[in-house]
């Protein structure tokens, strides 16, 4: 009889959920504890995430974490552009861990794995009769081919590096794991078309929203001044699409949104602002906050929620979370592909800084974006559930063909391969 146990390994601690990835990890997390004794084998990147440990150990029959020493993890990863290998996969590796993971799939017969993002993979590759999901998320590989198109060199070509190396090692997993994940439909064609003889174990499981968390029926205190008009941007300010969007909006929008209405003003509201971030403050139009204790007040007191963002992968929870709450939003395209809400009914569409300004006046304007806010609200009931959006993992897991891939292969236990195919 398989075991009921669960290994579930993570780039980050998947608590709190306060950024893309770590909202994902949470709720499947979530999903499968109430499912699998689930034994969890993690990274801190972030000392303030330590006090969460027990939150996380309460889900886990069993959890190790250690901790990212971000210098020496830079170090071994810039040697990886003299070996061959991809930045990415030392900055994750630890032989603590691999250890740790040989000794409890032994020590408890564990048969099936979960690896969330493409560095946790190289983890479990060797292991017999391990039955592999990897939750790729997106596929990293092309998130940093579209950093080198924006970059200035030599970091473009330093990206164009990456690209193409952890693309070979995306292969590769794809190739040996019984699954491979991503969270629309359009990563995983990416990889899917570079795969073919892999594309029945390719597909698409979506993120949700917790509806019930970020919801409008809560009542918080306004964080806004009585006589501004407060737009709002959420996210790890941190992250190079967060800082290039805000950037942008603060540059090509706001002016443009401010010669309308002077009472309008930009709080972006996030995690680590990088230096970039922080010096937009300088404008009087402009607050950053840096890392809150809660988004929603912020949210919930918004005139107009935006994601400006010019390079965008997968489904963005701050579009979804912002919905979930009733508020009117403004994206881009890329912020929307994958999302069936259709844009002047749920959301509003806008690419270039004049008609982004003008669908941000537009729902300024009370009646209009409250009649947008309650249809983002009733699409997100309906179609964004986590549970119902993760019950493919449990097909997955189990080797029967997901509802949202039909294709997906019914597939035995079996060996994992000793050694990687070649690229």
């Amino acid at each position: 009889m398989p075991s009921d146990t669960l290994l579930f390994l993570a780039h980050r601690l998947p608590y709190p959920p306060n950024k893309g990835d770590k909202v994902r990890s949470y709720h499947l997390l979530q999903h499968l504890a109430r499912r699998y004794r689930v034994v969890l084998g993690a990274f801190v990147d972030d000392p303030a995430d330590w006090p969460h440990v027990d939150k996380v150990r309460a889900l886990c029959a069993e959890i190790h974490v250690e901790r990212i020493v971000t210098r020496s993890r830079r170090w071994r990863a810039g040697l990886a552009v003299l070996t061959g290998e991809s930045l990415t996969l030392p900055y994750f590796r630890s032989a603590t861990l691999i250890e740790w993971v040989r000794d409890i799939v032994c020590r408890e017969r564990i048969e099936r794995a979960v690896a969330f993002s493409s560095p946790m993979a190289q983890y479990v590759l060797d292991l017999p009769r391990l039955r592999t999901v990897v939750d790729f998320v997106d596929l990293d590989s092309a998130k940093w081919a579209d950093y080198a198109r924006r970059r200035p060199w030599p970091l473009s070509a330093l990206y164009r590096l990456e690209a193409r190396r952890l693309l070979a090692f995306e292969k590769a997993v794809a190739r040996r794991v019984d699954a491979s994940v991503f969270v629309t439909r359009e990563e995983a064609q990416l990889l899917g078309s570079a795969l073919p003889e892999c594309g029945n174990r390719i597909l698409a499981i979506e993120n949700g929203v917790d509806s019930d968390y970020f919801s409008p029926r809560h009542a918080f205190a306004s964080p806004f001044r009585a006589d501004e008009e407060p737009v709002v941007f959420t996210g790890a300010m941190g992250y190079w699409p967060n800082i290039d969007a805000v950037a942008w909006f603060a540059r090509e929008v706001l002016p443009r949104v401010r010669e309308r209405d002077a009472r309008v003003r930009f709080h972006i509201v996030g995690m680590n602002p990088d230096r970039t971030v922080r010096a937009l403050a300088r404008d009087p139009a402009i607050s950053v906050t840096g890392r809150v204790d809660d988004v929603r007040p912020y949210l919930a007191h918004a005139r107009v929620v935006v994601a400006p963002l010019r390079v965008a992968r997968g489904i963005q929870n701050k579009v979804l979370e912002a919905m979930a709450m009733g508020r009117p939003t403004v994206v881009t395209s890329g912020a929307a592909r994958a999302l069936s809400a259709r844009a002047g009914l749920h959301l509003q569409l806008a690419d270039e800084a004049e008609d982004f300004s003008a669908k941000v006046l537009s729902l300024i304007e009370p009646a209009t974006g409250a009649a947008f806010g309650r249809r983002a609200r009733a699409w997100v009931e309906n179609e964004c559930a986590w549970d119902s959006k993760l019950r493919g993992f449990d097909e997955l897991l189990a080797g029967r063909p997901t509802a949202q891939s039909p294709s997906v292969a019914t597939r035995p236990l079996r060996p994992t391969p000793a050694t990687a195919d070649p690229q």
